[in-house]
């Protein structure tokens, strides 16, 4: 396409993508303070905690209490992640929970299995069921996401006519059971793509879907985060996951140890945005502030830039 959208919408993974995969578990005051610091951004949806197994991620065993300390702020949602029915309806019960539909399906098999306990297929089996529960409950389906769209570490090359496929699943399985797609988002689960395959799978995207809103969720695995995420503002892409200070990381990315970079970082993509005059209703030194608070909260350097730097405010 060529044009670069004139606003884009972040949603904000750190407070769960972060914590989740760490191993020491880290204060609710913390985790909260987090929260709260984000919440006074002006990003207007924060992923706050997985509702899942608390022996499997003792790391959210406490997302109920966690929901109840944040302080919330009007106009921001306050999402969280379930796998089962078991953690739907913990986040149900949960008062605060911003809830909403949403579909996941995989285009590689081997992930699914290791990070779902069925294979691909099952888990298309299992969206109808889902999309029939959230009508159930009254939720309305907001987006739909491909998981390992990319690239796998276990599979290798994801081809672009597996992706295209899964698209047409999603598409196919709303129309039969008589709703709209809002959102399709590309998951770049374990940080194999480039700024060319974004495009590319964006493109296939928005020819077999034209009226659906294409999104991504990048990681910054092997250090091309920023240049997937310029590449998908050149094909007008407006809807991203990021994480404040690039928190977070996928436990089956990492090959040498037990650590693999984390999402996209927030402010970092949120400053690159404004350089090139794009609006994002953030503001970036109070989300400065906030990699600051994160980094200060794990105890180690993070891999955001900006925070470390500073932006360009004080040079102009």
């Amino acid at each position: 396409m060529g044009d670069l959208p004139a606003v884009v919408e972040f949603h904000e993974e750190g407070p769960r993508e972060g914590f989740q995969i760490e191993k020491r578990l880290h204060p609710l005051e913390d985790r909260a303070r987090l929260v709260d610091a984000l919440s006074e951004t002006g990003v207007g949806e924060i992923q706050v905690a997985s509702f899942v197994s608390p022996t499997l991620v003792p790391s959210m065993a406490d997302a109920e209490e966690l929901f109840a300390r944040i302080q919330r702020r009007e106009g921001v949602r306050y999402t969280a992640v379930w796998l089962n029915r078991r953690g739907f309806e913990r986040a149900m019960a949960t008062p605060g929970v911003h809830l909403s539909g949403k579909m996941v399906v995989y285009a590689s098999d081997q992930f699914c299995r290791r990070n779902n306990n069925c294979s691909a297929e099952e888990m298309r089996e299992r969206q109808v069921a889902w999309l029939r529960m959230f009508e159930e409950y009254g939720l309305k389906l907001e987006s739909a996401y491909i998981l390992t769209a990319f690239g796998c570490n276990f599979e290798g090359e994801i081809s672009l006519s597996r992706v295209a496929d899964a698209v047409r699943f999603l598409v196919d399985v709303c129309r039969s059971e008589g709703l709209e797609l809002p959102a399709i988002c590309l998951a770049d689960t374990v940080g194999w793509a480039n700024p060319e395959e974004v495009k590319r799978r964006v493109g296939a995207v928005r020819e077999l879907a034209p009226q659906v809103r294409v999104g991504l969720h990048l990681h910054d695995t092997r250090g091309v985060g920023a240049a997937n995420f310029y590449a998908a503002l050149q094909m007008g892409v407006d809807l991203f996951d990021s994480s404040v200070a690039g928190l977070g990381g996928c436990p089956f990315a990492a090959v040498k140890d037990d650590r693999a970079a984390g999402n996209i970082c927030t402010e970092d993509m949120v400053f690159m945005c404004h350089e090139l005059g794009i609006e994002t209703g953030i503001d970036l030194e109070k989300m400065i502030q906030a990699a600051r608070l994160a980094e200060e909260i794990i105890g180690r350097p993070l891999p955001g830039k900006i925070m470390h730097s500073g932006s360009l405010s004080t040079f102009r």
